[in-house]
């Protein structure tokens, strides 16, 4: 009996996936894959000319080089590396098992030449939210020239240019005569990941980093440390991630890791803004650093367990004075974030001290006002270290005093919710960016990328003035279920559904042609090595062997 049961179990599992396959079971139908008539390029440029006259590519014949009157030094070793890495893109698979080249034919372009047009390079500078990414590329015989104010403009321009190369039947690379005018709509472009909930290696986020720079990203949030562990080593406080590590060894990021991670970012064009978030989410710190951490009471007597940071004591402001002087130091962004949010007030509640300090201040039961005393001390002190501050909309929502140049992270809320909150804070004047639509922990069967793809930052109900105090979004990936193991696919090509919302034009909303880009932009990256997840039913001319 059981064997007949498990057999028609094993029937009905098999229907159950042929009919998912064949978009019975509430899924859409197998979307069609057809040319884009703009290629595979991910995100969209603003404007694109593509013409159907080719050019073959040879890796014994083609160069990437400075334009002779180029403001760039030579040994801008960026760009250098740069040109190196593009090319064994384009080239790496055709000089290990392709076609070998002859002499020069008459429609092969053997150069890609890049200019800079600024005198200031910013080669050893590090990327700003006040960045110029803009570049122009043309894709002529005799040469392609691409054209840039700034290195960050170069970097975006030489992955275009990647992406406009592509084999034909016979294995050899072709690029077709272009021309491209583009830059970003938004300044702020974000990926946060979680490195609390699970530590994850350096080589997992320096990866990630090489596929944000696939797909335009320019900021790396990095949520560093959290309730379940803090694996910052810091230098001045060495106790915090010895005790609130998982492992003070091997689950932590020396101060050589991180400045790794920063290179290795800034070099692709990537700011790093860590979060150090605080009252709320400080299990970890409280491990390390005694009485940070308020005592919860039950009726009369400690608990035993603590609550948020204490906010009454003079050694909290101690500590967080020496602790975001040393931040500052070691992150080189204009910006810290600060985090803000959820905030247990339970725990306040029952200590006795704290009760009588918020009498003695006259805050009353209101213990939002505690949390705004406590986060605008936080505030001052992060100032005097010359650093901006991004926060999450609690704290703005809470009345808290801000400086004009404060970032408010929007996370909250339905889309009537979120858009309302991104209404009230730029009517405020604040500059704001936008997280809510786009958390990719939360997984659905199917295609949940269009979902990121039609959610746009500036769709609220305001005034061009406040649109444009819109400065971009994050995709957030939160760690509970997400290790080294599956971050990659998870994140990807999830997250270049963002991507394409954060950099191109606004109109830029055709889910059929967005599809036919995306399909062969996630066989591009999984050709580079990036387990990206599939989109549907399809394959990849080269697939994703795990080396």
């Amino acid at each position: 009996m059981r064997t007949a049961l498990n057999f028609a179990v094993l029937l009905l599992a098999l229907g159950l996936c042929e009919s998912l396959q064949r978009g019975y079971v509430g899924e859409e139908p197998e979307p069609v894959a057809e040319p884009s008539k703009y290629g595979s390029l991910w995100p969209l440029p603003q404007k694109v000319q593509i013409s159907d006259v080719s050019y073959k590519l040879s890796s014994s014949n083609f160069r990437i080089v400075d334009g002779k009157l180029s403001y760039a030094d030579p040994s801008c070793s960026l760009l250098q590396d740069a040109y190196r890495r593009y090319f064994d893109y384009i080239f790496g698979l055709t000089r290990k098992h392709g076609p070998k080249s002859g002499r020069t034919g008459p429609s092969e372009l053997t150069e890609l030449q890049v200019w800079i047009t600024s005198p200031d390079t910013e080669c050893d500078g590090y990327p700003s939210l006040a960045s110029d990414e803009s570049y122009e590329l043309s894709v002529q015989l005799p040469y392609a020239v691409l054209k840039a104010p700034k290195v960050w403009g170069v970097l975006h321009g030489l992955e275009t240019f990647s992406q406009l190369v592509y084999e034909d039947e016979y294995g050899v690379k072709n690029v077709n005569s272009s021309e491209i005018n583009d830059f970003p709509r938004f300044a702020h472009r974000g990926i946060l990941l979680d490195s609390s909930r699970h530590f994850l290696p350096v080589q997992v986020i320096l990866d990630n980093l090489e596929t944000m720079a696939m797909n335009k990203f320019n900021v790396f949030h990095w949520h560093i440390v959290d309730d379940p562990s803090f694996p910052f080593m810091s230098k001045t406080f060495p106790q915090l991630s010895q005790k609130g590590a998982y492992h003070p060894y091997t689950h932590v990021y020396t101060p050589a890791d991180v400045k790794k991670v920063i290179e290795f970012a800034r070099v692709r064009g990537i700011r790093v803004i860590p979060e150090f978030d605080t009252p709320g989410h400080t299990q970890s710190w409280g491990k390390g650093q005694t009485d940070l951490l308020t005592p919860c009471y039950s009726g009369s007597k400690p608990s035993g367990t603590f609550g948020p940071v204490n906010p009454i004591l003079n050694s909290t402001y101690d500590f967080m004075k020496q602790f975001f002087k040393e931040i500052s130091t070691v992150f080189p962004d204009a910006y810290i974030h600060l985090g803000g949010d959820e905030v247990n007030f339970s725990c306040w509640k029952s200590n006795p001290d704290i009760q009588k300090f918020m009498t003695d201040h006259g805050f009353g039961q209101d213990f939002s006002k505690l949390e705004s005393f406590y986060i605008q001390n936080l505030l001052d002190i992060v100032t005097t270290t010359n650093k901006g501050y991004m926060i999450w909309q609690e704290v703005f929502d809470n009345g808290v005093k801000l400086t004009p140049d404060t970032l408010i992270h929007v996370w909250k809320g339905n889309q009537q919710q979120y858009q309302k909150e991104m209404a009230n804070v730029t009517s405020s004047g604040y500059q704001t960016l936008l997280s809510t639509p786009w958390y990719l922990n939360r997984i659905s069967y199917g295609q949940d990328w269009q979902e990121f793809y039609k959610a746009d930052p500036q769709e609220f109900n305001g005034t061009e003035t406040q649109k444009k105090l819109v400065i971009g979004g994050e995709a957030c990936l939160w760690g509970e279920y997400v290790d080294a193991t599956n971050l990659s696919p998870r994140l990807w090509p999830r997250a270049s559904a963002v991507a394409e919302r954060l950099w191109s034009a606004m109109d830029v909303t055709d889910l059929g042609d967005a599809w036919n880009r995306l399909s062969p932009h996630r066989c591009r990256m999984v050709e580079r090595g990036v387990p990206a997840e599939p989109l549907f039913v399809s394959y990849c001319p080269r697939e994703y062997n795990g080396v």
